[in-house]
């Protein structure tokens, strides 16, 4: 049996911890029992410049009360990249937000 020295087990154990807790860290879901408000009437301008997709804005969730985030404008990562926007879902009692992303 080949011997391992410590500080190569800590760099092993570290590694595989930081990555059970990213895993565990991006399938958390917050719910929140207050409904979110209606989204905020805006006006939306032409984009600077050809190729930019518009994302609108949302209300998020700070831990203490809903916040409004403006739209943008954003270049797609990839051709022919749709935004899919963000959206809160009433699930079970509470609302639970889910993440706006590109789509093909």
């Amino acid at each position: 049996m080949k011997h391992v020295n410590k500080p190569t087990l800590a760099a092993v154990a570290g590694l595989v911890l930081a990555t059970s807790l990213a895993v565990t860290t991006a399938n958390a879901q917050i719910v929140v029992r207050i409904g979110p408000p209606p989204p905020r009437p805006v006006e939306v301008i032409p984009p600077p410049h050809d190729g930019l997709v518009w994302q609108p804005g949302f209300h998020r969730w700070d831990g203490h009360g809903y916040v409004w985030v403006p739209g943008h404008y954003e270049r797609p990562p990839y051709p022919h990249a749709h935004w899919v926007e963000g959206h809160w879902v009433n699930h079970g009692g509470g609302w639970v937000w889910h993440e706006g992303h590109w789509a093909r």
